[in-house]
């Protein structure tokens, strides 16, 4: 037995010092010292060694297992080294070459809109107001002067709730909200989202607007025609022309619609793709603030008078930035939205 001890410890310091990895390693250990390792099929025989001699062999297989054991750990420790050296050689870090630089991210299209409209709209003192998405339809219709039985009603695709909630079809509500609580005089703009069953090019299910309006003693279409005139101005340039076109809105009388020049081909190409070839481009829609609003929120509409405006914010975008499809605007093309 202690030559076959013997031959079993010589064998496994070689095949320690062919080992050159962990996993080799391991299978050096399993081969020696596991449940069905050399040196337990020893220690099994013990039984069949005469008493007087137990002791004997028994300190020769400790010291033997022993040996093993540490000359295994040891050569973990090399091997584990060797291969941290290996790693850092390979894999270190070039402190003279130039940091990867983190893209920086810009601003939505439509959220640049937003920001310049409050900036127009806000250096002529009005300030900003939101309201909720979920709207009930009084403040969306009845208090904007459609009531049920109004034909305006299917002007608007509307997204119905339930319990007479909608989606808001258009910023105008929180219009009442704010004249409900404030008394005049007021300057007031709400952007925010809106909602209608309508999907194309040109239309998305969800999009913007800023709604606008002003209430004080004496307003008059005038001084629609000139806040909207130089705010105009200021967003597409002081050479923008501006027209006013007679419309219809239910909660303003009189009502117009406003175009502006095509800034593209300034009305001489017949086959403008802006404009279409007629030299004017709709911007927003506009009016006097109906009497019959006025009452809605206990307001007298013979001591004041308002006017209201409200454009959609993706229109104003797809204009300034030559947009031919509302879609992209809701995509996530990096392509696209790097452009901004």
């Amino acid at each position: 037995m202690k030559e076959e001890l013997e031959r079993i410890r010589e064998a496994a310091l070689a095949a320690l010092a062919a080992a050159e990895t962990e996993e080799q390693l391991e299978q050096i250990r399993v081969g020696f010292l596991g449940r069905k390792g050399e040196l337990t099929l020893v220690v099994r025989q013990m039984r069949d060694v005469a008493p007087e001699q137990r002791p004997a062999m028994g300190a020769v297989l400790n010291q033997i297992k022993d040996e093993i054991e540490a000359r295994i750990a040891e050569a973990l420790t090399q091997v584990r080294a060797a291969e941290r050296a290996r790693r850092a050689a390979e894999e270190r870090i070039d402190v003279t070459l130039p940091g990867r630089r983190r893209q920086r991210g810009t601003l939505h299209p439509l959220t640049q809109v937003v920001d310049e409209l409050v900036d127009v709209f806000g250096s002529l003192g009005f300030t900003v107001v939101e309201g909720p998405d979920v709207e009930d339809d009084y403040h969306n219709f009845e208090a904007l002067n459609i009531p049920r039985d109004h034909p305006a009603r299917d002007m608007q695709d509307t997204l119905f709730v339930g319990d007479g909630l909608v989606l808001r079809t258009h910023t105008s509500p929180v219009q009442i909200r704010v004249m409900e609580t404030q008394p005049p005089p007021l300057r007031v703009i709400v952007p925010g989202a809106a909602y209608r069953h309508d999907y194309d090019v040109t239309h998305s299910p969800m999009f913007h607007q800023i709604e606008g309006f002003l209430v004080d003693r004496r307003v008059t279409f005038a001084d629609l025609k000139g806040v909207l005139t130089l705010a105009l101005q200021r967003l597409f340039g002081s050479g923008t022309r501006v027209r006013f076109r007679p419309a219809f809105f239910p909660f303003t009388e009189p009502s117009a619609e406003v175009d502006i020049g095509c800034f593209q081909c300034g009305g001489e190409d017949g086959a403008c793709r802006l404009c279409k070839g007629t030299g004017w481009m709709e911007i927003l829609g506009s009016g006097l603030i109906d009497p019959n609003v006025f009452r809605f929120v206990g307001y007298d509409p013979e001591a004041v008078s308002g006017f209201a405006f409200g454009m959609g914010i993706e229109r104003v975008a797809m204009l300034k930035y030559e947009i031919n499809d509302i879609r992209l605007l809701y995509g996530s093309d990096l392509r696209f939205l790097r452009q901004f």
